[in-house]
């Protein structure tokens, strides 16, 4: 049975877990010396990294830490798709002289999933979430008998029910506000249109789970609106982009503080033609000539563009960058991530939140411990 609580963050605060070099052990312990809950992510990272990222977090805080694991896809791509897009990508950057390698098609990654499993059972974080899709439930017990709560991402009511079925512990509830990649458990559906105030309250209608709201906050008002629908507690995600800690590369950290300036710069859109998987981004030229060619096809188009985006980040290009964005880049700020979350220091929480809690995580694991 796990110790840990969401009641017992001093401020009721989650770091986002931000693939691709965003999320350090810097980062997430200072979020936690803070008094919120910091987060490593597992995504593109071999086993060994993340055992390393998790033991340095360990010697920078001795206060909980949350991995994020990326389940395996339910749908696999069309090889004819995916193959059709790259050759769409190839003839756009020799016309346009845009660098970048467009490698040939590979075939489908499950990003080491079952030796990331093994690395949390090992390591033994207080908190694993998932993303892009479901543990079974042999997973979620497993994790449990180590005293691990299990969080899953989920960005409909539905999935939240699912996700409650399988025994998880939390659920992270994803709007449609959201920046980064859309946690949908069918990367091939249309992404739903569900605000995050709205799926919080729908997720709290439906099952007994703790709550976290992700999306589109851009500080403590959104934030505290959200807690008052039934959140217990928010998670942020594109603000911590901007933190000092964020490993977050320079050209897309520029454009975040440049969008929280500028309402023009600070449109987002969801698109897939970065990784073949619906993502809110800045809008920027890869996303206005490539997002009609885009296909379903996760994670083969993320390596496709790979050597485009190295490029653009090597020669400082914000408009062949993926920069992953919410809505709420409005709050975006150089800061370190202590003064980020001191910013949010006076968020209340529901007495019924807090209670429920205690009650359902602690509850939920100990019944599966037996």
């Amino acid at each position: 049975m796990s110790t840990f609580s969401l009641a017992s963050l001093s401020v009721p605060l989650v770091q986002a877990p931000m693939a691709g070099g965003p999320s350090t052990p810097l980062l997430a312990a200072a979020v936690t010396e803070a008094g919120g809950l910091g987060s490593l992510a597992a995504g593109y990272l071999s086993a060994e990294s993340l055992a390393h990222d998790i033991s340095e977090f360990r010697g920078l805080s001795s206060g909980p830490v949350a991995v994020n694991i990326f389940a395996p896809e339910s749908h696999r791509p069309s090889a004819a798709d995916v193959e059709s897009y790259r050759s769409a990508l190839r003839t756009w950057t020799d016309a346009g002289g845009i660098s970048g390698a467009v490698p040939p098609v590979t075939g489908d990654s499950d990003d080491m999933y079952q030796e990331k499993l093994a690395v949390v059972r090992d390591r033994r974080p207080e908190v694993v979430t998932f993303t892009f899709g479901l543990p079974d439930v042999v997973t979620i017990e497993r994790l449990h008998e180590v005293g691990v709560l299990v969080g899953a991402t989920v960005t409909t009511v539905p999935e939240g029910a699912a996700a409650h079925a399988n025994g998880v512990d939390l659920l992270i509830a994803q709007g449609i506000e959201a920046g980064g990649h859309r946690a949908q458990f069918d990367q091939s559906a249309p992404s739903e249109p569900i605000s995050t105030a709205d799926l919080v309250s729908g997720l709290s209608a439906a099952t007994p789970l703790p709550v976290i709201a992700a999306g589109g906050i851009d500080g403590p008002e959104s934030a505290q609106e959200l807690l008052s629908r039934g959140a217990d507690a928010v998670q942020l995600g594109t603000l911590f982009l901007t933190t000092d800690e964020a490993g977050t590369k320079p050209t897309h950290r520029r454009a975040l503080v440049e969008a929280s300036v500028s309402e023009r710069s600070a449109e987002t859109t969801l698109t897939r033609a970065f990784t073949g998987r619906p993502a809110r981004a800045l809008s920027n030229r890869f996303t206005r000539e490539m997002d009609a060619e885009a296909v379903v096809g996760y994670p083969q188009v993320h390596f496709l563009t790979g050597g485009i985006r190295a490029a653009a980040a090597a020669s400082d290009d914000p408009e062949l960058l993926n920069l992953w964005s919410g809505t709420g880049v409005g709050g975006c700020r150089q800061e370190s991530a202590a003064s980020l979350v001191a910013r949010f220091a006076g968020l209340r929480r529901g007495a019924a939140n807090a209670s429920s809690d205690q009650a359902h995580i602690g509850g939920q694991c100990e019944g599966s411990a037996r």
